[in-house]
């Protein structure tokens, strides 16, 4: 039998037929997506209090919607985790089901498993922050395993660290030794300063001048930074301002706890880095924005399969 023969059949017919219709109605008719959305106005008002409360004032139409659109993209997450039944396969999402059982005193007289079936029939699952958290986090994972980034190249590495030469330059170290005169000893400073310099004491020495300072008399290689959180930020622009050199006592200089006499044993000059001194530091900021970059890309595919209503 020739093959035309063979396809001039009516049950061949009715499933070329049958097959057609379907493609057809799934292109004329497709499947309604799933809705996300629209935020409640108490979800709004909570996202107004937390920018409000993290920055003093209200947020923007415009910075309001992107809280909006961030808090979307998290029911959106959420959602297809559950879809996905991740939930069902996580230790930490089982552990607190567990101790939701235990809080809401349910279940006593069965088993761990029990009770964990008995959370996921009650559908503790869908309205725990701490378990929506969990499954949000998994998900980003699982987008990031689908579509992973790309690992920095030299050449981006390269450009990154001239971008940023300025915010990556070492700042100036001191190595100082101190002696202290609080409030009620002020006016004695004049006189220690005079003993120190005419018997040429050195620090060790001249300690005993000193008010006890409890963040201690001797510091190593410290960044003004780290200075500041000693004694204040006016006593290292008074340091700075007496442009201290090696092997020199400078001051009294002022902080906020009263005066200094400071004994400088050394001073390294700021400089810009080098590259592989910020190597890691670099890398590490690259990676993590690119995959910030390439979790955005795998939200925003997302979005396609989903109806977002704001």
């Amino acid at each position: 039998m020739r093959l035309p023969a063979r396809l001039n059949r009516p049950w061949i017919h009715f499933i070329v037929l049958g097959v057609l219709l379907f493609y057809l109605k799934g292109v004329f008719f497709p499947a309604p997506k799933p809705v996300i959305g629209p935020l409640g106005g108490a979800r709004i008002e909570a996202l107004k209090q937390q920018w409000f409360s993290s920055t003093g004032r209200l947020p923007s139409p415009e910075q309001l919607d992107r809280m909006v659109t961030a808090e979307l993209d998290r029911d959106m997450l959420f959602q297809r985790a559950i879809e996905l039944n991740l939930h069902l396969y996580d230790s930490v999402v089982y552990q607190r089901l567990l101790l939701n059982m235990s809080f809401l005193q349910l279940g006593a007289d069965k088993t761990d498993q029990e009770k964990y079936q008995q959370a996921l029939d009650m559908r503790l699952h869908l309205g725990d922050e701490v378990v929506k958290r969990r499954l949000i986090q998994v998900m980003e994972q699982l987008l990031l395993g689908f579509n992973p980034p790309a690992a920095p190249t030299e050449a981006e590495l390269a450009a990154e660290f001239s971008a940023r030469r300025e915010e990556l330059r070492r700042p100036p170290r001191y190595s100082i030794e101190h002696i202290y005169f609080n409030a009620e000893r002020e006016a004695e400073a004049e006189a220690a300063v005079a003993r120190i310099k005419e018997q040429q004491l050195d620090p060790e020495q001249a300690l005993e001048l000193s008010s006890a300072f409890l963040p201690g008399y001797r510091f190593t290689r410290q960044s003004p930074d780290q200075l500041a959180r000693q004694f204040g930020s006016e006593f290292v622009e008074n340091l700075e301002a007496a442009n201290p050199r090696p092997g020199n006592w400078v001051g009294p200089i002022r902080s906020t706890y009263g005066l200094h006499y400071v004994w400088v044993s050394e001073v390294e000059p700021g400089r810009d880095a080098t590259l592989e001194e910020v190597r890691v530091q670099l890398l590490r900021d690259l990676e993590s924005r690119a995959s910030a970059n390439a979790l955005q890309e795998s939200i925003e595919t997302m979005r396609e399969q989903y109806e977002i209503r704001k």
